[in-house]
């Protein structure tokens, strides 16, 4: 495969799966609009809602690639899908408390005080229902690429993007 040739596919699999992460990032940015509405409170970004997506994406596609430990070979698939996903999970609720650490490190006297304040923030409820619903996706997600895997190239355009009966995979 020539250089073009996997910048291609590199930019297909960035694109799709910025897609799918922007989609629900974005379910969630429209529940937290239709709740915030009724406190009169304006609140959405899409821009914020696709580089999360683009961010979420571009991880993920590394971390496939990162080998979780010999002994997984011999475990079910599901193993792989639930350890991945807590683990992209618990990365996700890192990353964002320290986000909001850093949003209030004037507030707080520096970093240090913040990160230990983080978890008494005004905003730990959006901080629990973001990586609630970023979890669901990362479980979605791990759930889709597993069967993509098992599936080969092109199995899961050819199980959902044909009429029922003519799925074969092989």
């Amino acid at each position: 495969m020539s250089i073009q040739e996997k910048l291609k596919h590199e930019l297909k699999a960035v694109v799709l799966v910025t897609l799918f992460f922007a989609a629900w990032l974005g379910v969630l940015m429209g529940l937290k609009v239709l709740i915030l509405e009724d406190y009169q409170i304006r609140f959405g970004s899409v821009s914020a809602v696709l580089i999360g997506a683009l961010i979420l994406a571009k991880v993920v596609l590394i971390l496939e690639h990162v080998s979780l430990g010999s002994w997984l070979r011999n475990q079910p698939v599901l193993v792989d899908v639930i350890l991945r996903t807590l683990l992209y999970a618990f990365g996700t609720l890192v990353v964002i408390l320290l986000e909001k650490a850093f949003e209030s490190r004037h507030e707080e006297g520096g970093l240090g005080p913040a990160l230990m304040k983080v978890f008494q923030h005004r905003d730990m409820p959006h901080v629990w229902a973001n990586t609630i619903c970023v979890t669901g996706a990362l479980l979605f997600y791990n759930l889709l690429s597993a069967l993509n895997r098992h599936l080969g190239t092109g199995g899961l355009a050819r199980v959902f993007l044909s009429p029922p009966g003519n799925t074969r995979t092989s």
